[in-house]
C-alpha cells in the first residue's frame, strides 16, 4: 500500500517512522508546505519515504496527492480536517487524522453517507486521547455484560518536572489551551452533560517514581465517546494527569483572563490575551527533554452476576533508541495503525467512523504492543 502523511512535524515524523517499518507499506509520501522540512524527515525515517511539497489547505494540491495513494493521514491542524475529509471522499482515498476539536469531528461525521457511498473509511480522532483510549474504552465495555462507569485518566509529563508549571509543551500550545478552556462533555446518569474544565480535582497513584499525582477535568478527551455510549453506561468522564499543583496554577491564569480569545485594548494595541499567553508559554517553558505518558482507563460494571472492573494501564517512556518522545509514539502509532487497517481489510465498514466504532480492539491493541507500547490489562 501507499500512504500519504500530511505534515512533517513531530507527529508526522512519528507516523512516517512507523509506516516505513511496516512490510505491507510500499511507499510513504511525506508532505509539508516547506519541502525542505519534508525532505529532512524523509531522510531520517527510511528509504521507503519520499518527500513532496504540499499545502494542506490547497484543495487542488490535495486532490492530486490523495489520488496517488491508498490512504492519507492528516497530521496537521484540526482546522483542515473537514477539507481533507471532503478530498478523501472525492478521490476515493481512505483517511485518518489526529482530531483535536469535536466541532470539526461532528462536521466530518455529517459526511458519513458520502464516504460510505464512495467506498472509503475515514477515522477521525486517531491519536492518544481521543484515539487509543477510545478503543480501550470499547474493549472494556465489550468485556462486561453490564458496563456502568468509565473513567479515563491520561497525562503527558516530563520525567523530571521543572518549575514554574512542572510542565513543558509536549504537544501544541493551541491544543493545550483548548483543553483548559472548553466545556467537558461527559455522561452523568446515562445522559450527556457538560462540566467546567480545570475543576473536579482528584489524586491518582502511579508506581514510583511518580507516586501521587493530580487529575482534573479537561475538554476533548472524550470526543465522541459520550455520543456513542449514551444510554449504555451511566458515567463516563475524562481527566488530565499532572504533577501536583499544576492545575490550580492554570486555573488562576484562566480566571485572570489570560486564556480569553477575544481581542482587548492594551494601551492602544488590540490583542487577544490568549495569544500573549501562548507565546509566553512557548518562549519560557523548559524543553520537553525525556517525557513519559501515563494512561489509566477503568470500566466498571457487571460480568454476569459478579461486579468487575477492567483496568487498562500504560506507562510509556521516551524512546532512547529512536529519539522519539513518548507523546509522539503514543499519538502517532495509533494513527499509523489505524491507517493501515483501513486498507488491509481489518476495517471493512465504510463511512466516517470514530475509533470506538471502527477499530477492532483486539487487533488494535496487539498492533500497539508489537510496537513496544505496553498496554497492561487486569480485571479486579
Amino acid at each position: 500500500m501507499k500512504v500519504l502523511v500530511v505534515g512533517s512535524g513531530k507527529m508526522g515524523r512519528g507516523i512516517a517512522f512507523d509506516l516505513v517499518r511496516n512490510p505491507d507499506v510500499e511507499e510513504v509520501v511525506i508532505s509539508d508546505i516547506n519541502e525542505s522540512a519534508a525532505r529532512q524527515v524523509a531522510g531520517t525515517v527510511g528509504p521507503k519515504a519520499r518527500p513532496v511539497q504540499l499545502d494542506a489547505r490547497d484543495k487542488g494540491q490535495l486532490e492530486k496527492a490523495f489520488s496517488e495513494v491508498d490512504v492519507a493521514v492528516s497530521a496537521v491542524s484540526y482546522s483542515v480536517n473537514e477539507l481533507h475529509t471532503r478530498v478523501a471522499i472525492e478521490t476515493g482515498t481512505h483517511m485518518c487524522d489526529l482530531g483535536g476539536n469535536l466541532k470539526v469531528v461532528m462536521k466530518q461525521l455529517e459526511m458519513h453517507d458520502d464516504a460510505r457511498d464512495a467506498g472509503v473509511t475515514i477515522v477521525p480522532d486517531c491519536g492518544l486521547a481521543p484515539g487509543l483510549v477510545s478503543v480501550l474504552v470499547r474493549a472494556g465495555i465489550e468485556y462486561l455484560t453490564q458496563p456502568e462507569v468509565v473513567k479515563i485518566r491520561v497525562g503527558g509529563l516530563q520525567q523530571e518536572p521543572r518549575p514554574p508549571l512542572n510542565y513543558s509543551l509536549i504537544f501544541s500550545v493551541e491544543g493545550l489551551i483548548n483543553e483548559y478552556v472548553e466545556p467537558c462533555m461527559v455522561l452523568r446518569d446515562g445522559k450527556i452533560t457538560y462540566e467546567e474544565p480545570l475543576v473536579g480535582f482528584e489524586q491518582v497513584e502511579f508506581p514510583e517514581p511518580f507516586g501521587t499525582l493530580e487529575a482534573f477535568n479537561t475538554s476533548g478527551g472524550t470526543s465522541t465517546l459520550p455520543l456513542t455510549y449514551e444510554g449504555v453506561v451511566k458515567e463516563l468522564d475524562y481527566k488530565t494527569i499532572r504533577y501536583p499543583g499544576h492545575g490550580h496554577k492554570m486555573w488562576c491564569l484562566m480566571k485572570l483572563g489570560l486564556m480569553d480569545s477575544e481581542e482587548q485594548d492594551f494601551g492602544g494595541v488590540r490583542i487577544a490575551p490568549r495569544k500573549v499567553l501562548e507565546t509566553l508559554l512557548e518562549r519560557n517553558l523548559p524543553p520537553t527533554g525525556k517525557d513519559v505518558t501515563l494512561v489509566r482507563v477503568t470500566v466498571s460494571g457487571w460480568k454476569g452476576p459478579e461486579s468487575r472492573t477492567v483496568v487498562y494501564e500504560i506507562v510509556d517512556y521516551y524512546d532512547e533508541a529512536t529519539g522519539l518522545t513518548s507523546m509522539t509514539r503514543m499519538t502517532a502509532f495509533p494513527a499509523s495503525v489505524a491507517a493501515t487497517m483501513t486498507v488491509d481489510g481489518t476495517v471493512t465498514e465504510r463511512g466516517v467512523l470514530p475509533p470506538e466504532r471502527s477499530l477492532p480492539p483486539e487487533h488494535f491493541i496487539t498492533a500497539l504492543r508489537e510496537r513496544g507500547i505496553n498496554i497492561e490489562q487486569r480485571v479486579v
